[in-house]
């Protein structure tokens, strides 16, 4: 998909979680479209490598999303460096497999691993928001993206906590909307189904085999694709939608669940 050049140019954007997947197709394309990017991860190696790939006022931070005072210092530092802060595309998520196996269900699940999932999940997302509001508004204005998932919209064997996590960043992203639209603000949310990024390459290969069956496009969605989602809502061309969530999910959740072994059972006959 090509970029927009020039669109974002004269603007400074973070993208948390920025160093891998979804997040690192997200400041590749903003850079290429002129904004100043800040490549903020956990993994300060990876952020590093990524922003002097990018080059220009491309530069990384490295932050922990659990840690609060940790996202205060992303927010105000890049303001103090920068002067002002036009994009925030709150994205970063736990995805370790093995906190993903003790996400299980409402029996099995402990506290403590519910409580993490959404101290990175949601709190990180309110404190990004909270942090970067008042130069928002104090300019005239912003977009801030967040990232949600199409767990918000239909339940799941497994991730309690991701997924409720998931729909409640639906409506923290309406109620920053409604709160704050009317000083220039918007606020809308990707919802991303299935996407092959490396991460999903390496530990659902089968899982990707099973889902793509249920899909209603030719191809599954790369990061790119969805890096051209948060970009366009993120610019002034989606300066009329706020408060909004759109599903990016070749169709997944548009069907009957039982469409697939229809098809089969059709083909059969």
């Amino acid at each position: 998909m090509q970029a927009h050049v020039g669109r974002f140019k004269g603007k400074v954007a973070i993208v948390t979680g920025g160093a891998s997947g979804i997040g690192e197709a997200t400041c590749r394309r903003l850079a290429a479209e002129g904004a100043s990017v800040v490549v903020a991860d956990i993994d300060a190696d990876r952020a590093a490598s990524l922003a002097a790939e990018l080059g220009g006022p491309a530069s990384a931070v490295a932050f922990d999303a659990v840690d609060v005072a940790s996202i205060e210092r992303l927010v105000t530092g890049t303001i103090e460096r920068f002067g002002r802060l036009d994009v925030l595309h709150n994205n970063a998520a736990l995805t370790s497999p093995a906190l993903h196996a003790k996400d299980s269900n409402a029996i099995d699940i402990d506290f403590d691993t519910w409580d993490l999932v959404f101290a990175a999940n949601l709190r990180a997302y309110l404190a990004g928001c909270k942090y970067a509001l008042p130069t928002m508004i104090a300019q005239g204005g912003g977009a801030i993206v967040n990232t949600a998932s199409t767990g918000a919209f239909s339940g799941d064997i497994t991730r309690m906590a991701y997924t409720v996590s998931k729909a409640a960043i639906i409506g923290l992203t309406r109620q920053i909307a409604t709160h704050h639209g009317k000083q220039g603000v918007r606020c809308n949310a990707v919802a991303p189904g299935l996407v092959l990024s490396a991460g999903a390459r390496a530990t659902v290969p089968d899982v990707i085999q099973v889902m793509q069956r249920h899909l209603l496009t030719p191809a599954i969605g790369e990061p790119e694709d969805l890096a051209a989602l948060v970009c366009f809502l993120a610019s002034d061309e989606a300066r009329y939608i706020n408060g909004q969530t759109y599903i990016a999910d070749g169709g997944m959740l548009a069907h009957n669940p039982a469409m697939a072994d229809l098809v089969d059972l059709a083909a059969r006959r």
